[in-house]
């Protein structure tokens, strides 16, 4: 059986002006000086103890990081997590493909999320052209002065825009030293300024909401925040300007910078909130990554870190503080739970809504700090 790829450059987009959002940054954001949802009587003594660990973990100079789906922004956690960076007690930030896009589309426009099921059956699910023009616009961009996805995005919401150089400089670059690693980011925003029109020099993008995306937080506040994408995974793929070698080379070198921030866990701590799948599973290889590095160096592997695991499933009703369950339980297969459990260190498990947590976390750190 013969079957022919999609020609994407045949999509028909649309501008997100057209879409029903379902979500408004101003009405999600939460006030870090508001009181929080509380979180369940049985985790508050758990909430206490991170942030102690938080607390003595920076005082030590290790890693706090924070790895996060994109429900936590949809939930208004953004200001809250500036504070905790302001405040230097995270050191590093990770999230999906979709924690981006609904972080840009809060900044720029305002509003984000969409149905899925309508749209999906429209054939305008994921299809609105600011979106996927102006994240790949970042990560060309940002690509050739060595930026990954995170920050690349971070600081065209921080700046505005960005700067593009002339194409007769991209040609002349590639033909002068065609090995250069850049090459390729050189080759790919060319051929995307010829066939999107975009000029040479500045691009003003105004984000009128800025104050509602944590990519443009973690950027002012100089925190690394690295993003984790897969291959049609995103509505940026909806789009004709899809490269995936463009988001893949933006994604590998945020996977680097965030095993350098694994490499400064020994007595860190890992929030992972909301990331049943991307978390854990850029988790487990990174640390593989720097122990290797490290037992080539007669070093000790990664140790004594503490790892809390947030999400509102009930964790298959298994104690993870006892060990791994066997494989005939369910619990076995909650890649959240299970990976984290493997990675040295402490695992504890709180079935919590993401943003309580982190709001009451917050909270806790101002009390005790």
């Amino acid at each position: 059986m013969h079957v022919e790829p999609l020609d994407l450059s045949k999509l028909k987009v649309y501008p997100l002006s057209e879409r029903e959002s379902l979500t408004l940054a101003d009405e999600i954001l939460i006030d870090p000086d508001s009181t929080p949802r509380p979180c369940p009587d049985r985790i508050v003594p758990d909430v206490q103890a991170c942030a102690k660990s938080i607390v003595a973990a920076r005082e030590r100079d290790a890693s706090v990081m924070l790895i996060y789906g994109a429900h936590l922004l949809r939930n208004g956690a953004a200001r809250v997590l500036d504070r905790m960076m302001d405040k230097q007690w995270l050191t590093h930030l990770a999230t999906n493909g979709a924690g981006t896009i609904h972080d840009w589309e809060y900044a720029w426009f305002g509003a984000s999320t969409e149905s899925v099921e309508m749209n999906v059956g429209q054939g305008t699910f994921g299809t609105w052209h600011e979106t996927a023009s102006n994240i790949h616009l970042a990560l060309m961009a940002g690509a050739l002065d060595g930026l990954g996805y995170g920050r690349a995005l971070g600081r065209m919401i921080h700046n505005d825009g960005v700067t593009l150089p002339t194409p007769a400089s991209l040609s002349a670059a590639i033909a002068s030293s065609p090995s250069d690693p850049l090459t390729p980011a050189r080759s790919d925003l060319l051929r995307a300024m010829t066939e999107q029109g975009w000029p040479a020099g500045p691009i003003r993008i105004e984000h009128r909401w800025k104050y509602a995306s944590i990519l443009e937080a973690a950027y002012r506040h100089g925190v690394p925040v690295t993003i984790h994408p897969g291959i049609g995974y995103d509505i940026i793929s909806n789009h004709p300007i899809f490269n995936g070698g463009v988001i893949g080379r933006a994604a590998e070198w945020d996977f680097k910078l965030f095993g350098g921030s694994v490499e400064g866990l020994d007595g860190g701590v890992v929030l992972s909130v909301g990331s049943a799948i991307m978390g854990p599973q850029v988790f487990e290889k990174s640390v593989s990554c720097v122990n290797n590095l490290r037992l080539q160096n007669g070093r000790p592997v990664v140790h004594d870190h503490n790892v809390y695991v947030i999400d509102l499933q009930d964790g298959g009703g298994w104690d993870w503080t006892q060990g791994e369950p066997p494989k005939s339980n369910a619990a076995y297969y909650l890649r959240f739970c299970k990976s984290y459990s493997r990675m040295g260190g402490s695992m504890r498990y709180l079935q919590c809504d993401n943003a309580a947590f982190i709001h009451n976390l917050y909270q806790e750190l101002v009390r005790i700090s």
